[in-house]
């Protein structure tokens, strides 16, 4: 390959002839980088080129050296599988080598993965699953103008294939409705998808009116023309509305053996052709780029040091009392909105999940993303990416919905809290669209996830204040009916606990539920006790993780368990204990009760025991196992 000449460092006053040298470095290393591991998608990164050379040249006010500057733009990858693009603006930019590109891009215990990912201090969110991006965009740029009130801006590259996600379209609506000025999309119109054309190939225009029907600035380019891009991004930037820069680009601009040719998505271009290729490209240089400064801001403290100071005054309950965890929840939250860090967002169920009660007391900390589930959860992705403490709320079932931005919130080792309310059969008459019988085996499949389940309003609040304080993800389970209250105000629920509400030394089974089932269990165990068989009760709270001990040593000293559970049968709270007392080599009998049937309309209790997890289904299930 062509000898490299010595490094030139580039700037917001270099000349766009300079730029295009920029332009075709990314090019030159994208195709380097991708070949030299084997696999990547360089002609994905081809066609994003100039628009990258031009943002990062003259428009994105980054400091490489101090990423976590306040006032420093953003930017996000939508269309993560662009990585060697983004790799070879980090390398122009100094943040890693050329070394660093070439010898471990892709390669495994390297921090340049496939699609980028926070490993890397630069990237803020991982993508790669698409029409996510864009999403995250909203998110952050909604945090940096609404909660930390910095100058900061978000700049968003997306590919044209995602923009056949719905959730891209959520994203520009909630973009649109608050006016987000401080937001840009620039969307990659190559026209080639993984398997062929796009939907709209390169209909520019039609991408434009799309965008402004949901309330954004469409601006048209050709995506090569240099001067044309970087007066669409000075318009962007100009601070007056959110902005979507339809760019109109060639998929594997530069390289004429593969440009605008299907067949080459996903393919590193084989040596000798990356040879040729890097030749027509004018070879490999030695460009650096020192690209715009954040503005200079005032110092200020990030949300969670100035929670420190604050002072959680959680709602207190009598025993006794009936009262819904959903209401629980909804005091709690609001008492935590004494922390500086905690924001809540809502999908216009607020007056079901008692997230309104954090809306009357922190009206400032409040987000409402209507019935947009995906969006709120990219929403709480921005904020907490920013240093809060989101809680999502919304009908367990409907959560569902936002389940792979859950899934990559997880990649991205995102903190925030999540809440599922009016879950299984014992929501009554709305029948099984309303139903959440799937969100357990959902929320316990996410990678570090923490899944709780509290059973009255004392643990309810309890919990709610702990995943304050808890990493990753965290899902909360509330049940919409009001229960009695069986626990003191003082009472403790320690994450990986349980609370045994009744014991002897002549239990003989043991009964463990959690919500609306922990009181059938309780019903059952007096009914048994009525005709001499005492039942051990637990209230299996914490159900990610679980208490293992607890529920070996019932297994011991019964030596025979009945699990019920108001979801289905598949990755519920049975399958969790199976697992558990197995890691243990306890095998005690085991029943396990839950809903295998589809459910339909009917009162809490018809549908308790349509589904067979009402009090007198726990009593036969025990009187079974006893009798085997």
């Amino acid at each position: 390959m062509t000898a490299a000449p010595s490094a030139v460092t580039l700037g917001p006053e270099s000349d766009l002839s300079e730029v295009f040298e920029l332009a075709q470095q990314l090019r030159v290393d994208s195709v380097r980088a991708s070949t030299a591991a084997g696999s990547g998608h360089p002609t994905s990164s081809l066609s994003a080129a100039d628009l990258m050379a031009v943002l990062m040249t003259r428009h994105l006010r980054y400091d490489w050296e101090a990423p976590d500057n306040p006032a420093a733009d953003h930017l996000v990858l939508s269309k993560g599988h662009a990585s060697p693009l983004l790799y070879a603006m980090f390398k122009a930019a100094g943040a890693i080598d050329d070394d660093e590109l070439m010898t471990t891009y892709r390669r495994f215990g390297h921090r340049l993965q496939g699609h980028p990912t926070p490993v890397l201090p630069w990237v803020d969110v991982a993508t790669g699953s698409l029409g996510q991006g864009i999403a995250y965009g909203v998110g952050i740029a909604l945090a940096a103008r609404d909660l930390e009130k910095q100058p900061s801006r978000v700049w968003v590259l997306c590919g044209d294939s995602e923009m056949s996600e719905g959730s891209v379209w959520e994203a520009l609506d909630k973009a649109g409705h608050h006016r987000l000025a401080n937001f840009t999309a620039l969307v990659d119109v190559n026209r080639l998808g993984q398997s062929g054309p796009t939907e709209l190939e390169w209909d520019t225009d039609a991408y434009a009116r799309r965008a402004e029907a949901f309330g954004c600035r469409a601006i048209v380019v050709d995506g090569h023309d240099l001067e044309a891009v970087d007066r669409a991004l000075t318009v962007a930037a100009d601070g007056t509305a959110p902005t979507v820069v339809v760019a109109r680009t060639v998929k594997g601009r530069g390289v004429s053996e593969v440009a605008d040719k299907n067949g080459w998505h996903g393919k590193p271009l084989p040596e000798d052709m990356a040879e040729r290729a890097v030749a027509e490209l004018g070879g490999v240089r030695r460009l650096a780029v020192r690209g715009p400064r954040p503005p200079a801001t005032p110092d200020t403290a990030r949300p969670a040091d100035a929670s420190k100071a604050a002072t959680v005054e959680l709602p207190r309950y009598e025993i006794g009392d009936k009262v819904a965890t959903r209401a629980a929840f909804g005091a709690a939250l609001a008492a935590l909105g004494a922390r500086p860090e905690v924001v809540a967002l809502d999908a216009e169920v607020g007056n079901s999940t008692h997230t309104e009660d954090f809306k009357k007391a922190h009206p400032e900390r409040f987000f409402q993303t209507y019935i947009a589930e995906q969006q709120m959860i990219a929403d709480a992705v921005g904020m907490a990416v920013r240093g809060y403490r989101p809680y999502a709320t919304t009908f367990a079932a409907f959560l569902t919905r936002a389940h792979d931005f859950i899934r990559m919130a997880a990649v991205s080792q995102i903190t925030m809290a999540l809440c599922g309310t009016h879950s299984g059969v014992e929501i009554g008459a709305d029948g099984p669209s309303q139903m959440g019988v799937e969100d357990l085996a959902m929320m316990r499949a996410v990678l570090g996830s923490t899944v709780l389940y509290p059973s009255d309003a004392t643990s309810a609040a309890a919990l709610t204040a702990a995943m304050a304080d808890r990493d990753g993800i965290s899902y909360l389970r509330t049940t919409r009916g009001a229960y009695p209250v069986l626990y003191a105000a003082d009472e403790t629920f320690p994450v990986g606990g349980s609370k045994t509400l009744r014991q002897s030394d002549r239990d003989r089974v043991t009964l463990v539920g959690a919500g609306v089932t922990l009181h059938e269990c309780l019903a059952a165990a007096e009914e048994l006790a009525a005709d001499g068989v005492e039942a051990r009760v637990v209230d299996l709270y914490s159900v990610k993780p679980l208490d293992t001990g607890t529920l070996a040593r019932a297994a011991r000293d019964t030596g025979a368990l009945v699990v019920v559970e108001d979801h289905h049968p598949e990755g519920g709270i049975g399958e969790a204990v199976l697992s558990a007392l197995a890691s243990g080599g306890h095998h005690p009998a085991f029943a396990h009760l839950a809903v295998t049937d589809l459910p339909g309309s009917g009162t809490t209790e018809e549908l308790l025991d349509a589904a067979g997890i009402s009090r007198g289904h726990v009593v036969r299930a025990a009187r079974a196992l006893l009798d085997r």
